[in-house]
């Protein structure tokens, strides 16, 4: 029974935290591992949050380390965390057709990142239905690939393993049957692999709210909402410049040696995978530090806002390039495709900024004085918050404090950084009094 004297807010954030806790134990059994020995508890901890806020960050190679019970486990771990819980706890409710009252559609509303609470039952069936079907088709796609390569009953495992991780934007991989902790490098040349893990990446990551107004409007870009045309342009804008930037930057360092083909395939992956996926096809260690650079830019932007990704949000971008441009041109207004964006939009967009960048900043120094080296504090902090995955290979390597201030990154990273901070305050209840205004210097 949902406790009325709590918020939306801290109700999501605590379920969260619970479905972790359940997941770190159940990890840490000895039944989870191919030895039979059980992991740290600590450790388990960690993997059950890199799965459930689907971030794909690991101490082991998944696939040498767990056993088909901690696969499973993982695997729902991910699916859980990449619907959100709530979605789930409402999929059971439907199906034992059990009545959704308001104060649960205001939760889902806040847990899809709805604009509205009307429809949103609605917003959730199709949400659960296109995660059905794209996760499908996905294995379906990849079983083609992966039969040949291992076989058909661990070439249906792994397809239906890598399509849920890639649609939930998660990044873990069992591709160390092949070869440990390569990810999808064994896969670089291979388009149907490489380009079907992505499109489930962008997909997932482009969120539920967008594909719902997309169906709605008969995928017609005219009849879009403000909220959809922002995450389309800024996504495609981002995949093409990141593409771009990668064949430039490694065309004579990790993408050396490869066909035309293979950059051109290896740099739109570069692309996309950061925002918030976690998969490579290339060495990320061997990456120049130009390209390690632009990887933690997309890390920081991360996906869209109801979607199975993290960062501050492309749409935080958007907003904050618009008041920029608004403040140099002098405008008192911030308006995008002529539509003028709430004062509230904006403090909501610099604050998220803020809280990100406080918990970024906080989390590297604990890495630095734990022995870490800057730039690769840097790099693991971001797609730790970025709820990316992606490493320079120093995960395994963390001291017990290093490991608690990630996992509180990944946290933070799915459920929102400014959602930590409203879960653990107190509501003001109390009248809202404006105070005066004042004025101060701006360099």
């Amino acid at each position: 029974m949902i406790k009325h004297h709590l918020s939306a807010t801290q109700i999501i954030a605590f379920g969260f935290a619970f479905i972790i806790l359940v997941g770190g134990i159940l990890l840490s059994l000895p039944i989870a591992s191919r030895s039979g020995v059980g992991i740290p508890f600590l450790n388990g901890i960690f993997t059950a949050t890199s799965a459930t806020c689907v971030t794909g960050l690991v101490l082991y190679d998944t696939w040498s380390q767990f056993s088909g019970f901690g696969q499973a486990v993982i695997l729902l771990l991910i699916q859980i965390g990449g619907l959100g819980f709530m979605a789930v706890a409402i999929l059971f409710s439907l199906a034992f057709g059990r009545r959704i009252g308001l104060r649960e559609r205001s939760l889902l509303a806040e847990a899809v990142s709805s604009m509205q609470v009307g429809g949103v039952v609605r917003l959730v069936r199709r949400m659960l239905i296109g995660t059905a079907a794209f996760e499908f088709l996905g294995a379906v796609i990849l079983s083609t690939r992966l039969i040949p390569a291992f076989g058909v009953a661990k070439g249906i495992w792994l397809s239906i393993f890598h399509s849920i991780s890639a649609f939930c934007n998660a990044g873990f991989d069992l591709m160390g049957l092949r070869a440990p902790s390569t990810s999808l490098v064994t896969f670089q040349s291979d388009p149907v692999v490489i380009v079907t893990i992505a499109l489930l990446i962008v997909i997932g990551g482009i969120g539920f709210v967008v594909w719902n107004d997309l169906v709605e409007c008969h995928f017609k870009l005219c009849r879009l909402r403000l909220h959809t045309r922002a995450v389309l342009v800024s996504t495609g804008a981002l995949i093409a410049s990141g593409t771009l930037l990668f064949l430039y930057l490694e065309r004579n360092y990790t993408f050396a040696g490869m066909s035309p083909g293979t950059k051109l395939l290896s740099a739109f992956f570069q692309s996309v995978t950061p925002r918030t996926a976690g998969f490579n096809s290339v060495d990320t260690a061997a990456l120049t530090d130009a390209s390690k650079f632009v990887t933690m830019v997309l890390m920081f932007i991360g996906a869209a806002p109801g979607g199975t990704g993290g960062g501050i949000k492309v749409t935080t971008m958007v907003v904050m390039a618009a008041a920029v441009m608004a403040s140099l041109k002098n405008r008192e207004d911030v308006s995008l495709w002529h539509f003028r964006l709430e004062a509230e939009t904006l403090m909501h967009a610099f604050t998220t900024t803020a809280a990100y960048l406080a918990m970024t900043a906080g989390g590297i120094l604990v890495l630095c004085t734990q022995g870490q080296l800057f730039t690769a504090a840097v790099f693991e902090c971001l797609s730790a918050i970025g709820t990316v995955g992606l490493t320079v290979g120093i995960t395994p390597t963390l001291a017990p404090l290093s490991k608690v201030a990630i996992i509180i990154l990944m946290y933070a990273g799915r459920i929102g950084s400014l959602t930590v901070f409203l879960a653990v305050a107190k509501n003001n209840l109390g009248a809202k009094l404006r105070d005066p205004v004042g004025k101060i210097i701006l360099g």
